[in-house]
């Protein structure tokens, strides 16, 4: 399935203050080029507004073994056992997506994405952070070693992260297939509708059927 989007830019100015109001305009960054953002149906979490569930409390619960840790991009600890578990991953999860080559190329070289998170060196997610957003993207992990939920651990323990950290804005990236709706499941739930932030979640839940 095509990646959803409305319009498409190449940007010069990497300050975070620019790339915060691009992703405030719906914009997220891509794997295309450096500098290439797409405006999508971009979700976000407004952490001011963000409290832990009951489930919330229960899935971090299941993963309490398991430990974030932060790694600057580029990479330079980068070995093949990790674009083994990214390429098998995403060949199962969604046929085609990555090559283990753009796996390395991401991780390894300045280009849009400037932290790695590691999940007890099980799971690893490739993140855009400045000091207000972290954009928690391409998650992978290891489908053998890991325990069920491992997916919804790592995304919890990164909105979390991110709380404590003191960011504004978790973006989680787009809804665009009614299996998104995972998403849409944490307190503070913000999405783009092309022109606006709203919060109206029964809206996009029918967009998503």
């Amino acid at each position: 399935m095509q990646y959803l989007n409305w319009k498409e830019e190449k940007i010069s100015d990497f300050s975070p203050e620019n790339i915060s109001k691009m992703y405030d305009g719906g914009f997220v960054f891509t794997r295309i080029d450096k500098g290439i953002m797409q405006q999508t149906r971009s979700i976000r979490i407004n952490l001011d507004k963000f409290e832990l569930s009951s489930e919330n409390r229960r899935i971090l619960r299941k993963g309490e073994e398991i430990l974030i840790k932060k790694y600057n991009i580029p990479y330079k600890e980068y070995t093949w056992q990790i674009g083994k578990i990214a390429k098998d991953f995403y060949d199962k999860k969604a046929a085609g997506a990555f090559s283990a080559n753009k796996i390395k190329e991401i991780i390894t070289e300045d280009q849009n994405f400037n932290t790695l998170l590691s999940f007890s060196e099980i799971g690893y997610a490739i993140c855009y952070e400045d000091s207000k957003i972290m954009h928690y993207c391409y998650p992978f992990y290891d489908l053998e070693k890991s325990q069920k939920d491992m997916g919804l651990i790592m995304m919890t323990k990164t909105i979390q992260f991110a709380k404590e950290t003191s960011k504004n804005f978790l973006y989680l990236g787009s809804l665009q297939r009614p299996n998104d709706i995972y998403k849409l499941q944490f307190s503070g739930i913000e999405w783009f509708d092309g022109e606006k932030w709203t919060d109206d979640i029964d809206k996009v839940k029918k967009i998503l059927v």
